[in-house]
């Protein structure tokens, strides 16, 4: 299961340096996460100032 970044993301980029994956990248509007390379590790989730990133 991989995890998901919401609307309510403020694109701060917090969470990108953290991802063992490198499965999250800058949008137009938000930040991704690419659900193939998630790994489920939820260190982007404990990053996020917002809580805008949670499991799927």
């Amino acid at each position: 299961m991989a995890y998901v970044i919401s609307d309510k993301c403020t694109k701060c980029g917090s969470c990108a340096p953290v991802c063992p994956q490198e499965a999250i990248t800058e949008g137009d509007k938000m930040y991704v996460i690419d659900a193939d390379k998630c790994v489920d590790c939820g260190l982007c989730a404990g990053e996020c100032p917002v809580e805008a990133i949670s499991p799927v």
